[in-house]
């Protein structure tokens, strides 16, 4: 299977620039697969697609401000990039320009944050740097650092918390988990209302997630690597909705991958903490998944790809020719779709 196979037309002006106001305003593409059929709506609409019974899972993973602005020892300016977290001081970061930044360089960020190069990740090109700090990490960043938007966003965010969901709660990604980005607290509200359960489980995003696949072969691409967790109750109530043959319906590509590296082979899944290098394709068999809630994601993505699994690689570019024709917003702060 070839990446241009996941290749598509789309107008720049189609992409996201701001989120939508209200949250929950967002357009909502709904594919119903057993139907084929499409349907146009919001995703305050969400509600009548979702049953009594039904688990909805999402990632409650925070987006640190990970992009900060540091100075070399002759007061060279460089921008530095957050990716992975070590240890409590060891992190994996990208430097721009890559130049200043060779083992053992030196770089000032304030009075209370410094860090220094030890290593060079070859492949990537990006860096193991030792962060030196007064007070707590997740503090003196939340106060320096900037949102890391993707590359494709040249709008600056006004307001931080337009991009986090409104249920995030613990810091370490380097991205927002954006099919929650819809989501309001009223909206919840109304969803548990019908009965459907919520349940929280955790994967810390990499800027990796938004990267093209630059190998022409798909199954020669690697996959990186992210922190995952499902904790004992979670578990419990997913599996418990499994064996009753209730849904269970992924908000995002990050649950989903998630709940695919925890299943077994009946889509049962275990309390766990750890890595995952899952790389979902067509054609992948769900043991877990049922239903999905997501955005519209880049051209030859690992996204496009984990969504074709769902629908079929033919079905969900048809689908995306539908939402460009239909001018749907795409990307990060673009619309939704839910494909049930």
């Amino acid at each position: 299977m070839k990446t241009s196979d996941f290749d598509y037309y789309l107008p720049e002006e189609q992409i996201a620039q701001t989120p939508a106001e209200p949250r929950d305003s967002s357009r909502l593409l709904v594919y119903d697969r057993e139907k084929d059929e499409i349907y146009h709506k919001h995703f305050y609409d969400i509600v009548d697609f979702l049953k009594d019974g039904d688990v909805l899972v999402r990632n409650n993973t925070k987006v640190l401000p990970a992009r900060i602005f540091a100075y070399t020892e002759n007061g060279g300016k460089v921008e530095v990039l957050l990716l992975k977290r070590f240890n409590l001081t060891d992190w994996e970061v990208l430097v721009k320009p890559g130049k200043k930044a060779r083992i053992g360089a030196k770089l000032t960020v304030s009075q209370d944050l410094s860090l220094v190069v030890t290593d060079i990740f070859e492949e990537s090109g990006s860096r193991k740097v030792t962060f030196n700090f007064d007070g707590v990490f997740e503090d003196v960043i939340s106060r320096i650092g900037e949102m890391p938007l993707p590359p494709y966003i040249t709008e600056k965010l006004k307001d931080k918390e337009r991009y986090q969901t409104v249920y995030a709660k613990v810091d370490g990604s380097a991205a927002a988990p954006t099919a929650g980005l819809h989501f309001t607290d009223a909206l919840f509200e109304k969803i548990k209302a019908k009965g459907v359960e919520v349940v929280d489980v955790l994967l810390h995003v990499g800027l990796g997630t938004f990267r093209p696949v630059k190998a022409d072969n798909v199954l020669e691409h690697h996959m990186h690597s992210e922190y995952y967790e499902i904790g004992e109750e979670a578990a419990e109530r997913i599996n418990k909705a499994k064996k009753e043959g209730r849904r269970i319906i992924a908000v995002g590509t990050t649950s989903v991958r998630t709940l695919e590296s925890a299943a077994d082979e009946n889509g049962f899944v275990k309390p766990i903490k750890g890595n995952t290098e899952i790389f979902i394709y067509p054609p992948y068999k769900f043991k877990c998944v049922d239903a999905l809630i997501t955005n519209f994601h880049l051209p030859k993505s690992t996204l496009i790809m984990l969504v074709a699994s769902m629908t079929g690689r033919e079905k969900i570019l048809d689908i995306y020719k539908t939402a460009v024709e239909e001018k749907y917003r795409f990307f990060s702060f673009g619309d939704a779709m839910l494909i049930v």
